[in-house]
């Protein structure tokens, strides 16, 4: 890729991460699991500290990326090959880490995906802001991805063809 696509790539992931971020911080903030468990239900106290977690987690992972996507762009001379990597761990963390939580309190239906229908589908029934959170990072992480698509693959081989190991 040319330095030019490479760098608004960044700046484009950046702003998708920058907005995710914002999304999970609010939501985490404004939750608790007492909260979210309201009716003491067990089987979906489990459902919830899953979900919690996996939050968490992708809120770590989106804003280490976030940060090492801001060292990129702010290189007096831009790095064409940090860059890449970055990018690279973008998509197989962050967007990774949205589409195959380790819980598995949701997953995507690829067969909605080309109905108009939302593709995530949840183990139980959550309440209404648990839907809307995981809803609206999907869009931004479905943007991510085919933004991304590149470096699940072609990265990878270009790496390997010129003897590196990733």
């Amino acid at each position: 890729m040319t330095v030019s696509n490479v760098k608004n790539l960044c700046e484009t992931t950046r702003a998708k991460l920058s907005e995710a971020i914002a999304k999970m911080e609010q939501f985490l903030n404004e939750h608790s699991l007492q909260q979210l468990n309201a009716e003491n239900d067990a089987a979906m106290l489990d459902f919830y500290k899953g979900y919690l977690t996996d939050t968490r987690h992708l809120l770590v992972f989106s804003e280490v990326t976030y940060e090492k996507l801001g060292v990129a762009l702010r290189r007096p001379n831009f790095n064409v090959e940090y860059s890449e990597k970055v990018l690279y761990e973008a998509y197989h963390t962050s967007v990774n880490n949205f589409f195959y939580p380790k819980n598995e309190c949701y997953s995507e239906d690829g067969r909605y995906a080309y109905t108009g229908q939302d593709a995530i589908r949840f183990r139980k029934k959550p309440i209404r802001a648990v839907r809307d959170l995981t809803i609206e990072l999907s869009k931004i992480f479905e943007d991510l991805r085919e933004d991304l698509a590149y470096y699940e693959t072609d990265y990878i081989t270009q790496k390997r063809m010129q003897g590196e190991k990733v």
